[in-house]
């Protein structure tokens, strides 16, 4: 039997990581939409915390914040097609159920797989039949029996969170110039053009800050943002990318809608149906496959 590299034993866990703390989006995110939160509002602060964050871990350890400018018109780039990903999947929780708009985003492995294929690079065998075999689970989950309405704007809105998604991801992974980036300061530098933009977007709007944010719960939901969905889950995908490549990291993401529908089902009283558990179960039998067959 072939021996994991290293490169495996790395970016395996990494997109799982990855794929769970994303899944965690609605666990903080919709208790602050339903006491009323503006969506500029809780990305702003899920960003400048995120921002603060990693801003201070790097300066601990003593990083250089210098990029080209090369380097920053690339990061410009990632900054916002990351902040048009946040943005259309929480205008997404206004129309269909959290759990399923963030399932429908786990599309992402299907748009990188075509955006690779026009890059001449075309993944083998098994990794396509775990794409396919995926994009089917979430065909079943996402088909409803009756005990939930899908909204075509909800769903529009998700599908275009995860095709600047998969932009975001083949980015990390094709780009040479941000290569000797570090994974910390990249995501810092991606989630300070997001801080940006809300910060503009409020301004703007003439929306406050704070409205409908008081509560100590609503403070942590807003820390909880930052860390996990966002700081966590842009380091590891980051990490994943450069060990196994975008088209395997992508794939991993399955456990971004088994986390969300879990939360969806078990937290805000979403429906779990069939579908849903035939869809998750077909998904996870074809991460596992890919994983046994294409050990390098």
């Amino acid at each position: 039997m072939k021996k994991l590299s290293k490169n495996a034993i790395i970016g395996y866990p990494a997109g799982i990581i990855t794929g769970i703390t994303y899944g965690l989006n609605p666990l903080f995110a919709v208790p602050l939409m339903k006491n009323g939160a503006a969506i500029e509002s809780i990305l702003f602060f899920r960003y400048f915390f995120a921002v603060i964050m990693l801003g201070a871990f790097l300066i601990l350890r003593r990083q250089s914040f210098k990029v080209s400018w090369k380097q920053a018109g690339i990061l410009l780039v990632l900054g916002l097609l990351y902040t048009a990903s946040s943005l259309f999947l929480f205008e997404a929780y206004n129309y269909i159920a959290s759990g399923l708009a963030t399932t429908l985003v786990f599309l992402y492995p299907v748009l990188v797989a075509i955006i690779m294929v026009f890059l001449k690079v075309v993944p083998s065998w098994p990794v396509w039949l775990a794409i396919a075999a995926t994009f089917g689970g979430v065909l079943i989950m996402t088909q409803s029996d009756g005990t939930q309405s899908i909204s075509p704007i909800g769903v529009l809105l998700s599908i275009a969170s995860a095709l600047v998604y998969a932009l975001f991801i083949v980015i990390i992974n094709r780009s040479k110039t941000i290569a000797s980036i570090s994974n910390s300061l990249l995501t810092c530098c991606t989630l300070m053009v997001g801080t940006i933009i809300f910060l503009g977007q409020i301004v703007l709007s003439g929306t406050e800050i704070t409205d409908c944010i008081s509560k100590t719960t609503d403070w942590f939901n807003l820390v909880g943002l930052a860390l996990l969905p966002t700081i966590v889950s842009t380091a590891t995908l980051a990490i994943a990318s450069r060990n196994i490549g975008a088209t395997k990291a992508s794939v991993l993401g399955v456990f971004e809608p088994i986390t969300a529908i879990l939360i969806g089902s078990l937290v805000f009283g979403e429906p779990l149906t069939v579908n849903i558990i035939v869809g998750i179960s077909i998904a996870i039998v074809a991460v596992t496959f890919m994983i046994t067959v294409t050990k390098r």
